[in-house]
């Protein structure tokens, strides 16, 4: 897409990143079609031994999918979001969790509810689910149990629930892991790059921009924040090109608020962030490839 070129509206399922060989029912998916493609209730995404996409969710919630992998979006909305994982391996990076939506994962028959902002992995081979950080409410057909920071359950032990701890420095080492980090790195050094100089930017639904530059869509928080990889998101109410525009479906206080003013606040150049002032950078930030 030209630098310039009008984007869709964010929903739960646009496309935010292609990499490699990936599809959704037949169609390729390239570049191109980052702005202008969201995945529909029923409709499936895959990728090939090269492919990896980057999917959004809920404001804050990037879905990533890795080599050899398929899903299916089964419910796109604010208040209720749902993928089922069929094959291979996905990644939910959730910087935020606003209150009232419903963020879940599948496989087969075991649904994970998202509770807290936090890193998940969700395999099919093994089938397994895993917490990097944050909380998931891991749901059977006859038992659920909630598992934090470093527990993963291995659902081949069927609806036992038996949690058990996992190698997080082997998993860091996973090539989803990795490429998830870099984006996630992308994305924060994208967002203090609005932060410095709005303008050119263009709010495309709550807690997202289009990034002309770049072509794919970017994340403003409701309130700074940190990535559960450690990098640094300004956040707030922004002034700039935000100035005085309504924007529906946008969250207030991580409250969905349909409908709500979106960004609006004083004209100039301040941010309310992280240490640095005026468009300043962040302190501390953290984070890199391991």
């Amino acid at each position: 897409m030209p630098p310039g070129a009008a984007a869709e509206m964010v929903r739960p399922g646009s496309l935010n990143y292609v990499e490699g060989q990936v599809s959704s029912n037949g169609q390729a998916l390239n570049p191109q079609s980052v702005g202008h493609f969201t995945l529909r209730p029923g409709q499936s995404l895959q990728t090939t031994a090269d492919g990896y996409a980057e999917v959004l969710l809920t404001p804050g919630a990037f879905l990533r999918v890795g080599p050899n992998s398929e899903l299916r979006m089964t419910s796109v909305g604010l208040a209720d979001t749902r993928i089922n994982v069929t094959h291979g391996n996905a990644l939910v990076e959730a910087d935020q969790v606003i209150e009232g939506a419903h963020l879940e994962v599948t496989l087969g028959t075991t649904s994970a509810d998202i509770l807290k902002k936090g890193l998940y992995g969700f395999s099919t081979d093994p089938q397994d689910v895993r917490v990097f950080d944050g909380k998931l409410d891991v749901i059977g057909q006859t038992n659920n149990r909630e598992i934090g920071k470093g527990d993963q359950i291995l659902l081949a032990n069927g609806d036992n629930m038996k949690k058990s701890g996992f190698d997080e420095k082997q998993a860091k080492s996973d090539p989803l892991y990795v490429w998830s980090e870099a984006r996630s790195r992308d994305e924060a050094a994208q967002n203090k790059l609005v932060a410095q100089n709005p303008y050119g930017y263009a709010p495309v639904g709550g807690g997202w921009f289009w990034d002309p530059y770049t072509s794919y869509y970017g994340f403003w928080p409701s309130a700074y924040l940190y990535s559960p990889f450690g990098f640094g998101f300004y956040g707030g109410y922004y002034p700039g090109f935000y100035y005085g525009g309504y924007h529906p479906g946008f969250f207030r206080g991580g409250r969905i608020a349909g409908g709500a003013p979106g960004f609006s606040g004083v004209h100039g150049n301040g941010v309310g962030g992280f240490h640095g002032g005026e468009g300043g950078g962040f302190h501390g930030g953290g984070g890199g490839r391991r």
